[in-house]
């Protein structure tokens, strides 16, 4: 486990190979949809057909984005599965939106044009990364702990180029784009906050069950399929879309 705020996970293999089945299960399902994650059609045909300043239809888009955006979400709760307390909670959150923010704003306003298959993917890594990070395999392997504060700012980089890409589909109008960019801004913290909160309400529930130790684990190792899954698909859609 990468957090230093706590206590490595004592689940073993033979005690979470059903609720591992049914995990799996869920990733496959989840992934499904995330393969999805993009403008909806009705969005796109919206952002494209106005021009000017439009602040709340542009929050409610940036909402909509984040929580739908299962990649950011399996990341988000990655990032706050050993954490406990609100301060380091709020570190760890802060920096990612510190970094998402950044690029997002920056990759648009600029027009950075970047692979959305590559950045994709490396989302898809970023929660890999994270669920190796929980199941203390980078301690194992490299006989170190990382910096978690750093990695997470910098796959929040990744992961705002994630949104700037999703963004450029929309064709805004470059009039009133600093404001409705920053509105958007705002909807992602928005939507980001609300699936936060959700995050941590059920996994307050959990963590006072046996079954958070018994499957800590397994919900690690699921995560981790589902990044893998990510992955391919986006690393299979950059070959064959060149």
């Amino acid at each position: 486990m990468i957090c230093a705020h706590s206590p490595a996970p004592r689940a073993s293999w033979h005690r979470a190979v059903s609720p591992w089945a049914a995990s799996l299960l869920l990733v496959f399902a989840l992934s499904s949809t995330a393969f999805a994650h993009g403008v909806a059609e009705g969005d796109k045909g919206y952002i494209q057909e106005i021009t000017g300043v439009h602040i709340l239809p542009f929050i409610y888009l940036g909402a909509k984005h984040m929580m739908t955006g299962y990649d950011h979400l399996l990341f988000l709760f990655g990032v706050i599965f050993f954490l406990y307390r609100l301060k380091h909670i709020s570190t760890y959150v802060s920096l990612f939106a510190i970094g998402h923010s950044t690029t997002m704003l920056a990759g648009v306003f600029f027009n950075i044009a970047v692979s959305s298959y590559l950045i994709d993917a490396i989302i898809g890594l970023s929660v890999v990364y994270k669920a190796l990070d929980n199941l203390g395999a980078f301690q194992r392997w490299l006989g170190f702990q990382p910096n978690t504060k750093v990695a997470t700012l910098i796959f929040g980089f990744f992961h705002g180029f994630g949104l700037s890409t999703k963004i450029l589909d929309y064709k805004i109008s470059p009039d009133g784009l600093f404001a409705n960019l920053l509105a958007f801004n705002v909807g992602v913290e928005i939507g980001q906050l609300l699936a936060l909160a959700t995050i941590l309400i059920a996994m307050g529930f959990w963590r006072r069950t046996e079954s958070f130790w018994r499957h800590a684990y397994t919900a690690n190792v699921a995560m981790m399929c589902a990044g893998f899954v990510l992955m391919g698909y986006q690393l299979v859609g950059l070959v064959v879309m060149r």
